[in-house]
């Protein structure tokens, strides 16, 4: 149903070539927290008035922080959904099969890698900061939905990261720290095989269903959006608090009113827009369905 150019072989070439340990990421480097984690088109923190620069760096540092968990979060749903489409193909194609269960393991590799900054932030940043979950409480609520909803947020999500780095995080690496550039390159680099597989994996979910099921597909899509939109609004809450507990600070009720309002639209572009209009994405969801893309085009409008 999708118009596109990849492959499972090419794909599983792809991902032995670029195919990098965890110790490669990390070199022995610990975090730098003197210099900034994340680029501010995804951060959003320069234009908080009643912060200063030191306490724009904490929150920067916090949505790094945040970014990197939730990512870690996310893909705690991806893995059981991967593993589990894969059981469906083990008697197909053996480049499928093998690069489906790459794929996997690439996941599990990445939900490694965010622990152990987790854990490693924790100890460097000074202060506690507050994450949603559990993880596996949203996981499971994620899964409940279609095949088709599910995969079309993970599509979203695989599409979001390739932007997020190619527009935001390589052109300011050099500014940020070392070792969290190098977790976003690295992450990048698989996720960019991520998203082809994704759209492969689309396109036979998708061929196998009537015009009805496709367009639930879509609406389990948004219906997952609007599940992660909220989780988002109840992180900004934790993240406000962790900046409090960081600068010492009582902020008046103006002032996180300023905060809130800052980060909820840096949160929505980097984890809901930028996934929800990228070209790719925008492109496979429209070959689906015009429809559907047409109501998610207005839910985008909506959140902007």
């Amino acid at each position: 149903m999708l118009s596109h150019n990849y492959d499972y072989a090419s794909n599983l070439r792809n991902s032995h070539q670029i195919n990098w340990k965890i110790d490669d990421v990390i070199g022995g480097r610990t975090l730098d927290f003197a210099k900034p984690f994340m680029p501010e088109p995804l951060a959003g923190v320069s234009g908080i008035r009643c912060l200063n620069a030191a306490e724009k760096l904490k929150l920067n540092q916090i949505r790094g922080y945040t970014y990197l968990y939730l990512f870690g979060f996310v893909e705690e749903f991806i893995l059981p959904f991967v593993l589990n489409h894969a059981s469906t193909t083990v008697h197909g194609e053996d480049a499928e099969i093998r690069a489906l269960l790459r794929f996997a393991e690439e996941e599990a590799k990445h939900i490694e890698l965010f622990k152990w900054f987790t854990a490693e932030f924790e100890r460097g940043f000074g202060t506690p900061c507050g994450a949603i979950g559990p993880a596996r409480a949203v996981a499971d609520a994620i899964l409940k939905h279609s095949p088709l909803g599910v995969i079309l947020t993970t599509l979203h999500i695989e599409w979001m990261t390739q932007l997020h780095y190619v527009d935001s995080v390589r052109d300011q690496a050099a500014n940020l720290d070392p070792l969290f550039a190098s977790m976003l390159k690295h992450h990048w680099l698989e996720e960019a095989q991520h998203a082809k597989l994704d759209t492969l994996i689309t396109d036979k979910i998708a061929s196998a269903l009537g015009p009805r099921e496709i367009e639930q597909g879509v609406d389990d899509y948004m219906s997952i959006g609007k599940m992660l939109d909220g989780g988002l609004a109840s992180q900004i809450d934790l993240d406000l608090e962790s900046l409090a507990r960081a600068t010492r600070r009582t902020f008046s009720a103006d002032e996180k009113a300023e905060i809130k309002a800052a980060q909820q639209r840096a949160y929505r572009w980097t984890f809901l827009l930028s996934g929800m209009t990228h070209p790719n994405f925008k492109k496979s969801l429209g070959e689906l369905s015009r429809d559907g893309a047409g109501r998610v085009d207005a839910l985008a409008k909506a959140i902007s």
